[in-house]
């Protein structure tokens, strides 16, 4: 069935119960986790003098968010008995990396979360999960 399965993680409430749904299809199909937590790039403008945080300092605590969003995917893999990698990648746009990712690790399936935005909320907000489906050609199981 799955032998690989990419859990991108952005540290919500939701990605809880996603990762729950992503632990017990990989239970069942002996797959192995492939958890990612996508990292903003550094808003570069043309006044840098204007930069609230320095980039070095920037890039440090989107890090130290990013790991600490993966560590918390292999906590619950480990108590499940699940084998889980962990990655950190940084993105423009989330979606993008999540598939670049799916492809560079061969995984079978995508689980992740949705809000369930609906009208406006989801049109003027986007939605990563939305943007997986559309373009991915892997199976995509959305959690709600």
């Amino acid at each position: 069935m799955f032998k690989r399965i990419l859990f991108p993680t952005d540290g919500s409430d939701i990605t809880g119960k996603a990762l729950q749904t992503a632990l017990s299809l990989a239970r069942l199909s002996g797959a192995e986790i492939s958890a990612l937590a996508v990292k903003e790039p550094f808003p570069y403008s043309a006044v840098s003098e204007m930069q609230p945080v320095p980039p070095q300092e920037f890039f440090d605590a989107q890090e130290r968010v990013a790991t600490a969003r993966v560590k918390t995917v292999q906590a619950a893999a480990e108590a499940a008995g699940v084998k889980m990698q962990g990655f950190t990648v940084e993105g423009l746009h989330p979606w993008e990396a999540i598939l670049d990712h799916a492809k560079a690790q061969a995984c079978d399936v995508i689980v992740m979360a949705s809000h369930g935005r609906r009208g406006m909320s989801a049109l003027l907000l986007g939605s990563e999960t939305q943007k997986v489906l559309t373009h991915s050609t892997l199976p995509v199981l959305v959690v709600r």
